[in-house]
């Protein structure tokens, strides 16, 4: 069966005649009377009858043609909702895009950027998942999102990729801690202290604990937590340090921000699986951030 054979099958079984469904469709009787011969063919079954001593081709259907009635408008109907949708999602009216993104970045990062893109795209939903740069990685391998904004330790070659942002990480601790004085921090001042960090799973508690065993040194994790308002505030109050990227905090909130010394940063990158094309929706909204970096 073809859609086109299912297509003349309802258009002859509405006009319930040869000639009307014909005319309807454009084509000319005897190929339409050709059409439902071979469709018949190919099912084993009688789906019309001509009806004895009508005029203009009249017919009925058959048992079977009535069932088969009944399916082919429904898979018409899929067919017409598919093709709308796809239309819909090919000029940006519908759509969804999926995107994993560390907790900084969602908070601090994207927030304008993503008021900005539905302002500019309403009919596009954005789905943001938040977590560690890790948790963005597992998810962009599993495919539970289009795509994901990593770190560039975290490419793989089966991703496509492009470099969205350079951001420094920075030393946070309160107006009146000792380092507030300090020009810049070196690593191993920074481990003299007592830390809160994010849990495992994000990259700035990787990679300073890299630099620990680096050195020979331990980091004295003292409270440990992924919401980010909670580290703010056990800095602010001086009950502990962290690393932060520099965009996650702001001058009023009692906290003083220096740079490691030698000065430390993280390139992020927006990522996608090659194996799996982005869709429309998806490449404007890269596409977008990438303009809007």
């Amino acid at each position: 069966m073809e859609i086109r054979q299912l297509n003349q099958f309802c258009t002859l079984a509405n006009a319930k005649s040869y000639t009307q469904a014909a005319n309807q469709l454009n084509i000319a009787q005897p190929a339409l009377s050709q059409s439902m011969k071979k469709l018949e063919q190919d099912l084993g079954v009688t789906l019309l009858v001509r009806r004895a001593g009508k005029q203009n081709g009249s017919v009925i259907l058959t048992a079977e043609g009535e069932v088969l009635l009944q399916h082919a408008r429904l898979v018409l109907s899929q067919i017409n909702t598919a093709r709308n949708e796809i239309r819909s999602m090919a000029s940006l009216e519908a759509g969804e895009v999926r995107i994993a993104v560390p907790g900084m970045l969602g908070s601090f990062y994207l927030p304008s950027r993503l008021m900005a893109f539905r302002h500019q795209y309403p009919g596009l939903k954005l789905s943001l998942f938040s977590g560690g740069t890790r948790d963005a990685l597992k998810m962009l391998q599993q495919e539970e999102v289009d795509v994901a904004i990593i770190t560039a330790e975290d490419l793989r070659p089966e991703f496509g990729h492009e470099h969205l942002v350079r951001e420094q990480m920075v030393v946070a601790v309160s107006n009146e801690h000792p380092l507030a004085e300090n020009h810049s921090v070196t690593l191993e001042d920074f481990f003299q202290h007592e830390l809160v960090m994010f849990k495992k799973g994000y990259f700035h508690r990787e990679w300073l604990q890299q630099q620990a065993e680096q050195l020979g040194l331990k980091a004295d994790i003292a409270f440990e937590t992924n919401l980010i308002n909670l580290i703010k505030q056990l800095v602010a109050q001086g009950f502990a340090i962290t690393s932060m990227l520099d965009m996650a905090v702001s001058s009023d909130e009692g906290i003083v921000c220096k740079p490691f010394s030698p000065p430390v940063f993280l390139d992020l990158h927006i990522a996608w699986k090659q194996q799996r094309p982005l869709g429309q929706a998806d490449r404007v909204f890269v596409d977008f951030l990438l303009a809007n970096a």
